[in-house]
């Protein structure tokens, strides 16, 4: 048996490992080129490799393709491979064919990656052996080859689930859905939200499923199907007989509340670690599979008050002249620039967005944006969706393709006790080499001038 992996990155050289050490023929290809490192894995581990090249006749005789989440079914490789039937699955969906472990497998448009690493961190906290993999972390597939966790927390985009199909997680944790990556799903609102979906899709009555009941593409979803893992919702809307309800967990505006049998964990949301609703409804989500798995409620609450979210997420970069710099370069699709802006009552905002545009629709925030925004701040080689769109609903409007002039600006529109907030809203690849880049360069930026 053949297997051929398409993209060496840390998933596709964690997946090239995993099935040399099971014994199969393995040929990796990239059409760029690989990072030194994993270049070098592969000639110690002795697995022949290409860069920025893909050769048909090494990959179309291949017994099974794991492809990187980052190649899209459009290229002609891919075509191919389908064109002979040879099967395309994800690094996600052969590594979990070789581990005993269980899973907690955690999605959504926006929130994935906080949820992510504050149940690892709380599982961890709590004393369970458990690893940390997916769309944040290390390889999967290269963790399973020791397999030494008894639970993995595993964060999936819709990319990595696209190509799984016998995955089957414990708990799935769907946070919510929002259009995004639809360049991906020819433009279709309901592929992408099916995308989302294949979370459950191997899931049984023994299962768990922690979902935000409050979003309508999931809400509809959840009307045309047969849903078989137990359902524990998540909402910012209960209804008065709902409230001390068994299984039910929600935010008010003063108050979380999550439940899970016997166990009920309640949190002011001023002694949040993490602020805004959006993490609100992160954390819950988070506590709910706390409390399935067992965690003592005083170890879950222990183990949050330490918790520290993962940079470029409304990450506080530093203070110039009174003046507060936010870091929430993640924010690559316009709901999570709702959220982000959610996040502040008081200050006047100065809000740098801007990059490649993904399609977005920006009357989601227009209120919003209205209400808070003093300054606008384009970031990016073509802004001119933005600048058109929120021309005369926001007293400024600047361009700049720089962070350094950004900063600049920030500094001198800005008046003490304003916060500029860099929350893009698209993604970064026109003047960055990634939304990390990107918020890397605005802290470094923030912090040589501080």
């Amino acid at each position: 048996m053949k297997i051929v992996v398409l993209g060496g990155g840390e998933s596709g050289v964690g997946a090239a490992l995993l099935a040399k050490a099971k014994g199969f023929e393995v040929f990796l290809s990239d059409k760029g080129k690989l990072q030194e490192s994993y270049r070098q894995t592969l000639r110690d581990n002795a697995i022949p490799f290409e860069e920025e090249t893909h050769t048909e006749d090494l990959i179309l005789d291949a017994t099974e393709v794991i492809k990187s989440p980052g190649i899209p079914d459009k290229v002609d490789i891919i075509k191919k491979l389908k064109a002979l039937h040879i099967p395309i699955i994800s690094e996600i969906e052969f590594a979990s064919r070789y581990t005993k472990a269980k899973l907690v497998a955690i999605t959504g448009s926006n929130g994935k990656t906080t949820t992510t690493l504050l149940t690892y961190h709380l599982f961890k906290e709590a004393g369970l052996n458990v690893g940390l993999a997916g769309n944040v972390g290390h390889s999967f597939a290269e963790l399973v080859i020791e397999d030494k966790f008894d639970w993995y927390v595993l964060e999936m985009s819709s990319f990595q689930l696209d190509n799984s199909y016998t995955f089957r997680p414990y708990i799935s944790i769907l946070t919510n859905i929002t259009p995004d990556h639809l360049d991906r799903y020819d433009y279709k609102f309901e592929n992408y939200i099916d995308s989302k979906f294949r979370i459950i899709q191997s899931q049984t009555p023994e299962d768990y499923f922690i979902y935000y009941r409050d979003s309508p593409p999931i809400k509809e979803k959840l009307e045309t199907i047969e849903l078989k893992p137990l359902a524990l919702p998540i909402t910012t809307s209960p209804e008065g007989s709902e409230l001390g309800t068994t299984n039910l967990s929600y935010v008010t505006d003063s108050l979380l509340r999550t439940s899970y049998k016997t166990s009920e964990i309640q949190i002011a949301i001023k002694d949040l670690p993490l602020k805004g609703v959006h993490n609100a409804l992160n954390i819950s989500c988070a506590l709910v599979a706390c409390q399935i798995v067992g965690i003592h409620d005083t170890a879950i609450l222990a183990g949050l008050q330490t918790f520290r979210n993962a940079p470029h997420r409304l990450e506080k970069v530093g203070e110039i002249n009174g003046v507060t710099f936010i870091n929430d370069s993640k924010a690559t699709n316009v709901d999570s620039v709702f959220y982000a802006l959610g996040s502040f009552d008081q200050e006047p905002l100065i809000w740098i967005a801007g990059g490649v545009d993904k399609g977005n629709d920006y009357t989601q925030i227009e209120e919003l944006v209205k209400q808070k925004v003093k300054a606008l701040i384009c970031l990016g080689k073509d802004n001119s969706k933005l600048k058109a769109f929120f021309k005369g609903k926001i007293p400024a409007i600047y361009e700049s393709q720089s962070i350094e002039d950004v900063i600049t600006l920030g500094t001198e529109i800005g008046r003490p006790g304003d916060v500029v907030l860099l929350s893009p809203a698209c993604a970064s690849f026109d003047l960055f080499r990634n939304y990390e880049d990107r918020g890397d360069q605005f802290r470094k930026a923030v912090v040589s001038r501080e």
